[in-house]
């Protein structure tokens, strides 16, 4: 296996999948726990695959947050920093869906046959060849921004089988990361009642969720709206743990394909279900 360009970018890169242009976008430096990076040319043996063969982890994560700059995406780059802190040399890559273009999903996109003229097919081959994904997303209005849920939606394409019954992700790892406005208390009452339909569709699609994380009151005020999670490097130390954690299992899962043992009755309960209703 060829060592990969071991340069490290100071500022992230964004890519646009129409022209396969990269262009640079600014980082925050306000803490040190967030990774400076979206596209990071390293290679890691997470462990030998089943046929022999070096694996590398690679993960991707989505941000759904408009803003900018956003506490959704500032919480993605604590957590790939620990990501980072546990495995230097993964793989990790960070899209923005503010700066994709996405057709709105109808059931055209059902068919493989339909022409695809938007960025959908550069996000489908990534998700495809990441070992795990992180979702950030601020929770506006009691949910995600619709831009979220249209992925998800255009995910079946892909997600499911032909006949669309059955997810096909095979136990692939997510994590999911929310900010919102609210404190912890309306979050654990409501906010994840109102947002589990995130997971759920993961878990429909195969996919594993590892684990969530709210970080609340993201506010700089009553009715006053910014970056807050800058200021709260505790904060973002805790979330950078859980990004480690998940490296550990995205590891273990890139090098056998086994999951949590949680994670792995919940795929197989779904695969159960869903067989049933066939």
């Amino acid at each position: 296996m060829q060592e990969a360009d071991d340069t490290r970018a100071e500022n992230p890169v964004q890519i646009d999948f129409s022209t396969g242009e990269k262009s640079s976008v600014p980082t925050h430096s306000a803490t040190s726990c967030k990774a400076k990076f979206l596209f990071s040319p390293f290679r890691t043996r997470a462990g030998i695959g089943k046929a022999g063969t070096l694996v590398s982890m690679k993960i991707l994560a989505l941000v759904a947050g408009m803003n900018e700059p956003s506490n959704s995406d500032t919480l993605a780059d604590a957590f790939l920093a620990g990501i980072k802190q546990r495995m230097n040399d993964a793989i990790v890559e960070k899209i923005r869906l503010k700066a994709v273009t996405l057709e709105q999903f109808s059931l055209k996109h059902y068919d493989p046959a339909a022409p695809v003229s938007d960025d959908f097919p550069g996000i489908e081959k990534r998700m495809k060849e990441v070992h795990g994904i992180v979702i950030a997303s601020p929770v506006w209005n009691f949910s995600v921004p619709a831009h979220l849920k249209n992925l998800l939606d255009r995910m079946g394409s892909f997600a499911m089988d032909e006949r669309k019954a059955k997810g096909a992700l095979n136990g692939k790892p997510f994590y999911l990361l929310f900010t919102g406005g609210a404190p912890a208390a309306a979050w654990n009452g409501l906010l994840k009642r109102t947002t589990s339909h995130v997971g759920q569709s993961i878990r429909y699609f195969g996919g594993s969720v590892l684990g969530e994380h709210f970080e609340g009151r993201c506010t700089l005020g009553a009715g006053k709206f910014g970056l807050v999670l800058d200021k709260r490097p505790a904060a973002l130390k805790a979330v950078a743990a859980k990004g480690a954690v998940f490296a550990k299992a995205v590891e273990r899962y890139a090098a056998t394909g086994n999951l949590p043992m949680t994670e792995t009755i919940l795929v197989r309960t779904w695969k159960f279900v869903q067989g049933f209703a066939k």
